[in-house]
């Protein structure tokens, strides 16, 4: 496995932050929006790598980090209008930024406090998903709908390369595909499902799935936001015109381990890593950025005093939050009574008034 970009790659921004042009895809963006992305980047990533610390000081029951997939995240996340709705993973905590998701409310599910901690609806951002692939059929239900009630949005979907295998996911794209949704599938493809590398996962890039199921697939190179963006919003715009659904591979790298559980130094090489940090999403829009004097070094120390503050506030509001009532675990599990469920509530009520008397 190697850094090297595939030649099919849509790419817009080098790793060394030159501008590139594409004949399919390309975006203008003022001076003022290459900031703007930069400063989600930067600020994505302090949210991540707080987190990662929160767990390691007990804070946090477990963390999926997304670092070196910020691009992926901010670039598709930012191509979405209000009238769409995401479904993400356990791991998009750049799209909740983009939806404008209270990052605290993303650490009260690890922490064990709540079962989400925020509206769907108010955000066009769906509660995460746990069961791998699961949320693809969700989503193109929720496509179908939008289809019936003649609605102006689109669906996205993310999930990552391992859960391409999934029989949920297969489905999804040939409900998807029969029924003509409005869906985008963004695969976040980091190059490793927990310990698989992608070679087991398939023998073609994953993009290139999607014309078996009869409609189109694109691989952009994950760690371009500029890229991520103007792909996303093209498929996005199809998508809405009644052309049904679009594959995005986004070919990125997982920089970190697969959540805080794991230890990636047991399965892959350092060296891979050391490739991969090359293609930094981050530095290459800061080399931009520097290179066509859109920013100075004021702009750049502001940002990174703003993921200081932010950083301290995610600390402090973390262990503030208050832990629920033993007894909050039997609510909201069925729309109305359960004859088990209250048994079992009865039960374990009993069980804690004997630890008060």
């Amino acid at each position: 496995m190697t850094a090297d970009a595939p030649p099919e790659l849509v790419q817009l921004l080098t790793p060394e932050g030159e501008r590139v042009e594409h004949p399919d895809y390309d975006i203008d963006l003022t001076p003022e929006e290459v900031r703007s992305l930069y400063r989600d980047l930067v600020l994505v990533r302090r949210i991540d790598l707080e987190a990662v610390a929160l767990q390691r000081h007990g804070e946090l029951g477990i963390w999926a980090s997304l670092l070196g997939q910020e691009a992926a995240q901010i670039g598709s996340g930012r191509a979405l209008t209000d009238d769409d709705m995401a479904f993400p993973t356990y791991r998009e905590h750049g799209v909740a930024w983009c939806r404008d998701v209270d990052p605290v409310k993303l650490l009260g599910l690890f922490r064990g406090v709540n079962h989400g901690g925020w509206d769907p609806a108010e955000h066009n951002f769906h509660l995460y998903t746990i069961v791998i692939g699961s949320q693809t059929l969700h989503a193109v239900g929720y496509a179908m709908g939008i289809q019936r009630d003649g609605g102006d949005g689109a669906t996205i979907v993310y999930f990552g390369d391992g859960a391409s295998s999934q029989g949920d996911v297969n489905e999804s794209f040939v409900w998807a595909s029969v029924f003509n949704a409005p869906i985008v599938f963004f695969c976040q493809n980091n190059q490793w499902a927990i310990s698989e590398p992608i070679e087991k996962q398939s023998r073609i890039p994953l993009y290139r799935r999607a014309h078996g199921f009869g409609f189109p697939g694109i691989r952009v190179d994950g760690n371009d936001v500029f890229a991520c963006l103007a792909v996303t919003r093209q498929a996005l715009k199809n998508a809405r015109e009644g052309q049904g659904p679009t594959l995005i591979e986004a070919f990125t790298y997982r920089m970190g381990a697969h959540t805080t559980t794991d230890d990636p130094t047991r399965y892959r090489v350092a060296s891979e890593l050391e490739a991969w940090k090359l293609k930094d999403p981050i530095e290459r829009v800061k080399a931009y950025l520097f290179k066509n004097e859109l920013a100075d070094q004021e702009f750049f120390d502001a940002v990174d005093a703003e993921a200081e503050k932010l950083g301290a506030d995610l600390r402090r509001r973390c262990v503030e939050m208050p832990d629920p009532t033993p007894m909050a675990m039997f609510e909201h599990v069925y729309s109305s009574g359960h004859a088990q469920l209250d048994e079992e509530r009865a039960t374990y009520a009993g069980y804690l008034e004997g630890f008060e008397s």
